[in-house]
């Protein structure tokens, strides 16, 4: 029988609620999550329990087994509690400006030290849980960036009938391939070469939605 003293296996209850909690149950929240994020980053998900958790944060042992179930469960908290926020796109007043803004944003994110943002996406590929959150959290940010798009249509730099979703990729890729895939370091240049390929590209109707009728 499982018990709160043996790690649970994923997948045996299903992921938190997602809500916004106040008083003591946002600060327990906040101190759990903050040791995950720190037990992950210096141990990696090998190295990552549900005692070091709950030593380090402070909170009992029960309660961190009773609200998250298991390793998976607390991943998947982190990678929602991002998505808890009022983030916005830059607006810089063009479509070039916009995504290079946002390709630099996210090329510090993932140089920053301890590097939270690399090892959390690194744990999606070993969790199921944090997968479908770490999926939640992209679908979120780039609803959140379609707006670039829409106002660079409205502007016309770019034709009416873009598909936002593959140009964001288009314009963003290069910073994960990079980073992620490749573990170069930084490149200042990157994020403004990566936004100005793409914006010439969208400008050109690379992006260009197919029409049913015609099947383009």
């Amino acid at each position: 029988m499982i018990t709160p003293t043996d790690p649970e296996p994923e997948g045996t209850r299903p992921p938190p609620t997602r809500s916004r909690p106040g008083g003591r149950t946002a600060r327990i929240r906040a101190q759990v999550l903050d040791a995950v994020r720190a037990e992950l980053c210096e141990h990696g998900y090998d190295g990552l329990t549900m005692d070091a958790v709950a030593a380090r944060s402070g909170v009992h042992r029960t309660t961190v087994y009773r609200r998250w179930g298991d390793i998976g469960g607390l991943l998947a908290d982190v990678l929602d509690a991002a998505s808890d926020d009022d983030w916005q796109p830059p607006d810089t007043g063009s479509l070039e400006g916009d995504l290079a803004a946002l390709n630099q944003e996210i090329q510090t994110a993932m140089a920053a030290e301890p590097p939270i943002m690399a090892a959390l996406i690194a744990a999606s590929f070993r969790s199921e849980k944090a997968a479908h959150a770490q999926q939640r959290l992209w679908e979120d940010r780039y609803a959140r960036c379609e707006i670039v798009v829409s106002r660079a249509v409205r502007r016309g730099e770019l034709p009416p009938r873009t598909d936002a979703r593959r140009l964001l990729i288009a314009a963003t890729a290069p910073l994960y391939h990079q980073l992620v895939l490749l573990r170069t370091p930084p490149d200042p240049q990157l994020p403004g070469h990566a936004a100005r390929t793409a914006a010439l590209a969208a400008a050109a109707g690379a992006f260009a939605e197919s029409r049913p009728e015609d099947g383009t």
